[in-house]
């Protein structure tokens, strides 16, 4: 039985795509998705909960108190919506990743038409900065390259792990259209140049407005770096004179 649940805070919305990223090498996606939903006019949709989430509530930027869950906003790009699905964590055990994966897809399945589009880094040299399309389905891997967008055989080369590569290679099981797209990263803790390298490839490859400014993904990185208590002056030190947009930490 899964032990994930959904709780519901609005209808869902019309959407022409699903965005989905957690922490992970580089934050890439995640700061994407944290900086869609803080950028644009966004609406709380639904929480998925897990008993495997890690046992921290936190407080929201509306002042209300939540579980630890991954959450689901519809995010207004004006003129369409998008979904956003991400989180601060993940379930800390294989069984809660794969039974959150399994509910996330479930979900898509009865409640969307619209692509998945799944976010993460791959730790690479810092003069690396391809991306890699990752696909599950022979008929979307020949779509893409129809469209001249090369799938490539030979990375991730060590494969995917957590929620990330789960809801990539589970989805064909649940009638979801997925594509993962994995940027090149030394990693650490945030990459904003990775992060906004990633946006504009999406925008301009296949049309979803999601391509954000250095000067916002920067921003969104120090949040997160203070969020996770690195502290305002420790940034600038990392930052040196540069900006953040060269920090790879």
């Amino acid at each position: 039985m899964n032990r994930t649940k959904v709780h519901w805070l609005k209808e869902m919305p019309l959407h022409t795509a699903v965005l989905e990223a957690v922490p992970g090498i580089g934050n890439v996606g995640k700061l994407i998705v944290d900086g869609l939903v803080s950028t644009h006019q966004s609406e709380l949709i639904a929480m998925f909960l897990h008993p495997d989430m890690p046992p921290h509530a936190t407080l929201g930027s509306d002042g209300i108190l939540r579980p630890s869950h991954i959450s689901m906003h519809s995010v207004d790009l004006g003129g369409s919506n998008i979904l956003c699905i991400g989180s601060n964590a993940q379930p800390m055990t294989a069984s809660g990743q794969y039974e959150m994966s399994e509910k996330i897809l479930e979900t898509l399945n009865e409640h969307s038409t619209s692509p998945l589009y799944v976010l993460a880094g791959l730790a690479m040299p810092p003069e690396s900065k391809d991306i890699h399309l990752v696909c599950s389905d022979l008929r979307i891997k020949e779509q893409l390259g129809e469209r001249g967008l090369r799938v490539k055989s030979d990375q991730p080369e060590a494969g995917m792990i957590g929620l990330a590569g789960l809801l990539i290679s589970m989805a064909p099981l649940y009638g979801v259209d997925v594509v993962g797209f994995v940027a090149e990263t030394v990693g650490g803790a945030t990459d904003a140049a990775a992060a906004e390298r990633l946006s504009r490839f999406i925008e301009q490859e296949f049309g979803t407005a999601v391509a954000l400014s250095l000067d916002r993904t920067q921003k969104i990185a120090s949040e997160l770096l203070e969020s996770v208590g690195i502290s305002e002056s420790a940034i600038a030190e990392l930052m040196g004179e540069s900006g953040l947009g060269d920090l790879y930490v």
